[in-house]
């Protein structure tokens, strides 16, 4: 599960992998479900418990049992690229499901629950017009506690760009004629440098879609990339990202993605998570882009803004999201890490640089965990990709894994060439 709405600037992030630059939830929840999958290896590599994995074809490689797969659920559509949704005339509301007669089953270990930053009063013309801006949300167990499916009920999409007429007339029973673009949702994600940038002009036409973007910082510049991209990384890439994937024969996709009650466009959504990286070939063995599942939801998560601000009517005072991120994790040990500004909860000035001070799902704890599994496998059971040479630096087994590089090189080549990635002087601790 991972909450959380905040990223920090450029000016505050750390060479020694002790702090989250990014707290949006999406990105919480893939750390805690990180966490995981390295507890699920270890329980697979000392074969104390069953796992979710079984050896693989080659020495030192395990892969997800086939009866296992993995769904994503968000209260709200990720930041960036699908959250720039048109907002058609006719609507009443930004929210607008139209029957509940489909549903998805979620079949995995992982499912995700999020809340984000919404509108305020959903009647308002105010509300039409605001952006809707990073948001808040979680991750949780797709399998029922005796491994029983459960079901998610789903709308059909109505708030697409791509929408012919006679479609929308199918879907609302709107005649076509009667069907205009009046506006769009907007992000506050900003395109990355080296894109073209949005034209901020009134209107269905401010911003320019399928472009890269970072998201956006109080003053101070953030480098990390909008939830858009990094869902749409994780469609080719795998959630596992490249340490992990030094112990498996394939990545981990997810195999759906649902989302919420909250503005939706079923066009928008495939769009931003597969076919920009659609056209991408000649991907090293295993690696693909993902025919990932794409469904909305009829449920609206009770904290989301919308929801709050429904329950207080006209109690004065301002709606302001959390500062804290919360990440839990199916793991026996400190399953629960909650931080504000990078750092666990609580953490003074003082004790930064402290093993207190550091968050569970850090990439410099992430990477003890890694190296915590790795001890505990006699060396000449190791995969090969950590036998062919001396490695030491958190940044060199990354580079290691070769596969994992490659596809990674190829995704910018072909589709997301204007990635911003931080300098390797940043990973260099270990």
């Amino acid at each position: 599960m991972g909450t959380g709405t905040k990223c920090i600037g450029q000016s505050k992030m750390r060479k020694s992998g002790d702090i989250l630059n990014d707290s949006h939830a999406e990105v919480i929840a893939r750390r805690s479900f990180q966490r995981y999958l390295t507890h699920q290896l270890h329980l697979a590599a000392t074969l104390k418990e069953d796992s979710i994995f079984v050896p693989g074809s080659q020495r030192g490689l395990w892969k997800l049992r086939p009866d296992f797969s993995f769904v994503f659920f968000s209260s709200h559509t990720p930041c960036g690229d699908a959250s720039i949704i048109p907002m058609l005339e006719f609507e009443e509301q930004p929210c607008c499901p139209v029957s509940n007669n489909s549903s998805v089953e979620a079949t995995g270990n992982l499912e995700v629950l999020k809340n984000k930053r919404n509108c305020g009063d959903l009647h308002s013309p105010l509300a039409k017009k605001m952006r809707l801006g990073t948001p808040a949300r979680l991750v949780t167990n797709g399998i029922g506690h005796h491994g029983k499916q459960e079901s998610v009920p789903v709308t059909p999409d109505v708030n697409s760009s791509n929408l012919t007429g006679e479609r929308l007339a199918t879907v609302t029973g709107i005649s076509p004629h009667d069907v205009k673009v009046v506006d769009i949702y907007r992000t506050g994600a900003k395109c990355v440098p080296g894109e073209a940038g949005d034209s901020r002009k009134p209107g269905a036409a401010y911003h320019q879609v399928g472009l890269l973007r970072v998201k956006p910082g109080r003053g101070d510049r953030t480098c990390s990339m909008s939830c858009s991209d990094k869902v749409a990384r994780w469609n080719v890439l795998g959630c596992q990202g490249a340490l992990l994937m030094h112990f498996l024969e394939e990545p981990i996709y997810l195999s759906a993605v649902v989302i919420g009650k909250c503005p939706y466009s079923q066009e928008v959504m495939q769009r931003a998570l597969i076919e920009r990286c659609q056209k991408v070939s000649a991907l090293p063995k295993g690696f693909r882009v993902e025919e990932l599942k794409i469904q909305q939801s009829n449920l609206q998560f009770e904290q989301s803004r919308c929801a709050v601000q429904a329950k207080r009517g006209d109690s004065p005072g301002r709606l302001v999201p959390c500062g804290a991120a919360i990440s839990w994790s199916a793991v026996p040990e400190h399953p629960l890490d909650v931080t504000a500004n990078g750092f666990p909860q609580g953490t003074t000035k003082k004790g930064i640089g402290s093993l207190q001070a550091r968050s569970q799902i850090s990439k410099m704890e992430l990477f003890r965990s890694f190296q915590k599994l790795l001890s505990r496998i006699a060396e000449d059971k190791w995969p090969d990709s950590l036998r062919v040479q001396k490695l030491d630096t958190y940044h060199e087994y990354k580079e290691a894994a070769s596969a994992y590089q490659e596809a990674w090189s190829t995704l910018r080549e072909q589709a997301f060439g204007s990635w911003i990635r931080n300098p390797s002087d940043y990973h260099q601790f270990k």
